[in-house]
């Protein structure tokens, strides 16, 4: 046992205050750190939750005052929930090479311009070139500098800013008046409320390659649209949760593959200025996932790392199957291209976030009223490397489809499991469905000519294949299985060996095999002059199916009535109900029309086969026009008397805007009014054909060659059809809807004067003709007021603007009216 000593002097020492000993001051990592949690991956975060402060640590900046470049793209974790907008759960905005570049005190946060480069200069400028502009899009403070040179900032202000554009979205205005005001829309004067907005510090995920966080961003405006105010719990402020994703660079060993107009699909463009003299400086690099085979080489072989997709958690079942079919059938065309098990399917596990960068997703989202689907592409814009494809379906597609097919069969085989079953036709079209919209994101774009080649690619807009069986409709066959003879061969293609060599010869393989192809822009709308080209067609033959789609539409109607509905249902339900099978053939209208005035063309190349554009032949373009005319017959447009009685019961209960969208609106008292419906059937044929870039082609045809269909035999065969017959209250709707048509066409600053002369002139040949009309009293009222109204040029201008309705058409695509859209499925 040791023994302690205590002398006089310990004693003292033991007795007096102890001196203070000096804290050492803070560092100042210390201080701007405190109260934070540590995250180490792509870089070090700090989050501190309490402060709300995000704290990026960002390597000390080069010479050029730039610390770091990250791949930036923003998505919406919650949407609007209004189709229109497209602000949906799941949207991507674009994706920008974001650099953090320091400037004194403050760090600017600046999008890049890679697509302006000159190849061989990146080590002097690597943001691009230096000579075009970029954007600044935040600057703030420093908050430390640290001893190795780096330096602190918190971006938590960067994060609430609206760089996805949702301001523009909630502004979208389809006004034709210019006040700016969209009332049936989002609405107009939508800012981000700064007081309202903020970011997620909690929400923060730090990986190796990847950093994910949200911000909570409100936009305000006192004049809110029908579409926020059906929806949100105060329409005059607006709330989302977007989320931001920061991603490391893709490193070298990708080989973009050049785009070929052959193919198509969805392109990276750079404009290279060091590319040789002679050749075009702006090139386009086909959209496309890294893929590297295992063993490199023609041969087939496993891959590094596959392609994965993961359907969303949320969709229920059958749907969640029915979606991992559908994606499931690209597997099919990638090992056929040589890729060994390199494309699965797997349902999305609980602990992954749809919104991280690193997985592939296909979203089942909600929404007040049906609306598009569509597939997106998070892409390095410096190479065309996709990074990240993410899909967004619209849940209410499939029930409002069940409608249609409940219209055509009838509600009583519901659930039944045979092949008219409503919900397994449905089923069918979501297997489609979830391999078009995953094809837009491996790089496959539209193609709406497949469907003219017996289903060659799911990248077209299928229509139901409706048959005919015992003069009944049938669905048996209403949606293919798998990816089509196009898709195989764009996929061999796309991921094929990186030559482009090889790639051309693939790409001039395809053309010979006689393969069509019609992109968006010589498809969409209905005055394209494509005759491949519809949308939502189907058949080798437009204007054959046309003719056989207005003998299923006659079958439809005939059976139509109170089968449509389940017992119980509203009988309000049944007028819904109607819409879609009265207007079966809105689409093969449309694409039988572009036969006239129309043309065979392909996006070819020098020393390829089909260099030439040919006009269609004459006589196919007079039968697209017989069968046109045939759909503007009273017989055609009349709503049987049985019908009208069933279609008259009102709709009693809470506002529902999916119901008021689908139905023929304008209509002056709840009693159904068959000649509003003959109405609009009437215009989507007269839209088509009367197009004035329809008729300017016929026109500039006949010219060159006099055997072609012309302007004045057009429009001689479409007064005897629907205007000089006029005995009866149908007759005269359908008479003047196509006078107005006509006189609006003819007042249309787009249309040509050799058009316009010529329907001027035909106005007054029918002007002339009401004037000597010899019917009955009601014939003769009708016929004299026209011909005044016809005869006198005041009063033919106010005829002419009498075309834009207030009874619209009711929507075709997903969203919207007429016979317009945007895209996708």
């Amino acid at each position: 046992m040791m023994r302690q000593f205590v002398t006089f002097a310990s004693l003292l020492a033991l007795a007096a205050p102890a001196a203070a000993v000096p804290t050492p001051a803070p560092k100042p990592a210390d201080a701007v750190f405190a109260h934070t949690d540590a995250h180490q991956g792509l870089m070090p975060v700090h989050v501190d939750v309490d402060g709300g402060r995000i704290l990026m640590t960002l390597p000390a900046p080069g010479d050029d005052g730039v610390s770091a470049r990250y791949l930036y793209s923003t998505a919406l974790r919650t949407g609007l929930g209004a189709a229109p907008t497209f602000l949906d759960r799941g949207r991507v905005g674009n994706t920008q090479i974001i650099a953090f570049r320091r400037l004194g005190k403050k760090v600017a946060i600046q999008f890049e311009n890679p697509r302006f480069r000159a190849t061989g200069a990146e080590q002097s400028d690597p943001r691009g070139s230096g000579d075009f502009a970029t954007s600044t899009v935040w600057m703030g403070d420093i908050a430390e500098t640290l001893p190795d040179g780096s330096y602190v900032v918190d971006i938590s202000g960067f994060l609430a800013s609206d760089t996805l554009g949702i301001a523009d979205s909630l502004n979208q205005s389809s006004d034709t008046m210019g006040t700016g005001d969209n009332p049936q829309g989002a609405g107009a004067g939508f800012k981000l409320a700064d007081k309202l907005s903020a970011a997620v510090p909690a929400s923060v995920k730090v990986f190796p390659d990847n950093v994910e966080v949200d911000a909570i961003q409100t936009f305000a405006s006192d004049r809110p649209g029908d579409e926020v105010a059906n929806i949100a719990p105060d329409p005059r402020q607006v709330s989302f949760t977007v989320h931001s994703s920061f991603v490391k660079l893709p490193g070298p060993g990708f080989v973009p593959r050049a785009f070929d107009p052959r193919i198509g699909g969805f392109a990276t463009q750079v404009v290279d200025f060091a590319a040789p003299l002679g050749e075009d400086v702006v090139r386009d690099f086909a959209n496309r996932f890294r893929l590297e085979k295992v063993n490199p080489g023609p041969a087939p072989s496993r891959v590094k790392q596959p392609i994965v997709y993961y359907i969303d958690n949320r969709a229920p079942e059958p749907i969640r199957q029915a979606l991992i079919d559908g994606v499931s059938w690209w597997k099919r065309a990638f090992t056929a291209a040589g890729y060994i098990d390199a494309f699965e399917v797997k349902v999305l596990p609980k602990n992954i976030d749809p919104l991280d960068v690193r997985y592939n997703v296909v979203n089942w989202d909600d929404r007040a009223t049906r609306g598009w689907s569509y597939g997106q592409e998070i892409v390095d814009p410096r190479t065309g490397e996709i990074v990240k494809g993410m899909v967004v379906l619209g849940s209410l597609r499939a029930r409002q489809d069940i409608q249609i097919f409940e219209g055509l069969v009838g509600a009583d085989r519901l659930n039944t499991g045979d092949p008219n079953d409503p919900v397994q036709v449905a089923l069918a079209r979501l297997r489609q469905l979830a391999a078009h919209e995953v094809g837009h994101t491996l790089g496959f774009a539209h193609n709406f000519a497949a469907s003219t080649q017996d289903r060659a690619s799911v990248m077209d807009y299928p229509p139901p294949r409706i048959g005919l069986v015992d003069g009944k409709p049938d669905l048996s066959d209403a949606y293919g299985v798998g990816v089509g003879n196009w898709d195989m061969a764009t996929v061999d293609w796309l991921y094929g060996e990186p030559d482009e060599a090889t790639a051309r010869a693939k790409a001039a393989a395809v053309v010979t095999s006689g393969l069509r192809y019609v992109q968006d822009g010589d498809a969409r709308a209905p005055d394209t002059a494509q005759r491949w080209g519809g949308l939502w067609d189907d058949g080798a033959n437009p204007t054959a199916e046309l003719t056989r789609m207005m003998s299923v539409r006659q079958a439809a109607i005939a059976q139509f009535g109170l089968g449509a509905l389940a017992p119980g249902e509203p009988m309000a339900n049944l007028r819904r109900r109607f819409v879609p099978i009265w207007l079966l053939t809105r689409y093969e209208v449309v694409a039988a029309a572009k036969a006239i005035g129309g043309g065979d063309f392909s996006y070819a190349v020098k020393g390829g086969e089909r260099e030439r554009a040919l006009p269609v032949p004459a006589a196919d373009q007079r039968a697209a026009l017989d069968a046109l005319l045939a759909t503007l017959s009273p017989e055609a447009l009349r709503v049987p008397a049985r019908l009208v009685p069933l279609l008259s019961s009102p709709r009693n209960g809470s506002d529902n805007r999916q119901f008021d969208i689908e139905i023929f609106a304008g209509e002056r008292s709840p009693l159904f009014d068959p000649l509003v419906a003959a109405d609009a059937a009437a215009e989507i044929t007269l839209g088509s054909l009367l197009a004035p870039a329809r008729l300017d082609r016929v026109s500039a045809q006949h010219a060159q060659d006099g055997s072609m269909l012309g302007v004045e035999e057009i429009l001689d065969r479409l007064t005897a059809r629907a205007i000089d017959r006029h005995d009866d209250a149908l007759a005269r709707r359908i008479a003047y809807r196509t006078i107005t048509m006509l006189a609006s066409v003819a007042a249309n600053r787009t249309t040509t004067p050799e058009v316009a002369a010529a329907i001027d002139q035909k106005l007054d040949d029918i002007g002339a003709a009401l004037a000597k009309d010899r019917g009955d009293a009601a014939s003769r009222a009708w016929a004299a007021s026209l011909s005044r109204r016809l005869l006198d040029p005041k009063q033919r201008a106010a005829l002419a603007k009498d075309l834009p309705r207030a009874t619209p058409i009711p929507p075709a695509d997903p969203i919207g009216g007429g016979e317009g859209g945007w895209m996708d499925l």
